[in-house]
């Protein structure tokens, strides 16, 4: 790479990491009037612990928010014309950023709603095919960190024999690799947590309901 090109993918890296570490579940939690989700649960930012705080709706606002921060960290990269490497980067900076926030002196979520933003733009039929797979796994088990770590896993693996079918580029198989490893990496609590048969349940609408604001 030339001296621009690095420039360009540092810019890029930096940004995706800001635009990552927005904490929208705290956000969208004070804004409602709710608690702040890091009290809760967890203690993590994640969907799981906003629901948990002002319930389904806000959290699936929060959600959709974080979603949109994946797809900006890519449209950054493609705007600027970097290419499949810097889009790559983007997309692992982006999942950082939300997992350990600059605003949150490091906290954060698992990454997993920005990892789906990502997916949105390089290679939505898997975004698409992976959503019934993570919510089957959520709503019949209610554990949201199964659900995360199946579907991730899963969604790799098809991003993955996608490109390499297609012969998509090597960045794209770098980061189908990657990028699951991340939310691994950043469920390692929860699978601690799943193995001793101690992760927590979510209170899913019907099931017992979950928090509401009054």
């Amino acid at each position: 790479m030339d001296t621009a090109t690095l420039l360009t993918a540092a810019l890029v890296a930096i940004a995706a990491y800001f635009v990552g570490g927005i904490p929208f579940g705290v956000v969208v939690a004070r804004l409602v009037g709710g608690p702040d989700p890091r009290t809760l649960g967890s203690g993590r930012t994640g969907g799981a612990n906003v629901m948990r705080a002002v319930g389904p709706g806000w959290a699936l606002v929060a959600g959709l928010l974080d979603v949109a921060k994946g797809v900006v960290a890519i449209l950054l990269a493609r705007w600027l014309g970097a290419g499949p490497w810097v889009e790559a980067l983007a997309g692992c900076a982006a999942i950082v950023g939300h997992s350990r926030s600059p605003f949150l002196r490091l906290g954060g979520g698992r990454g997993v709603s920005v990892a789906f933003g990502t997916l949105l733009v390089l290679e939505p039929i898997v975004a698409a095919v992976i959503v019934p797979v993570f919510v089957a796994i959520v709503v019949t088990t209610r554990y949201s960190s199964l659900g995360s770590l199946v579907g991730s896993a899963l969604a790799g693996v098809a991003f993955l024999a996608i490109q390499a079918t297609n012969g998509g580029p090597t960045a794209y198989l770098v980061y189908a690799v990657v990028a699951p490893a991340l939310i691994w990496l950043f469920h390692l609590d929860n699978i601690g947590r799943l193995a001793a048969g101690t992760e927590r349940r979510l209170d899913l609408p019907g099931r017992g309901g979950g928090r509401r604001l009054r």
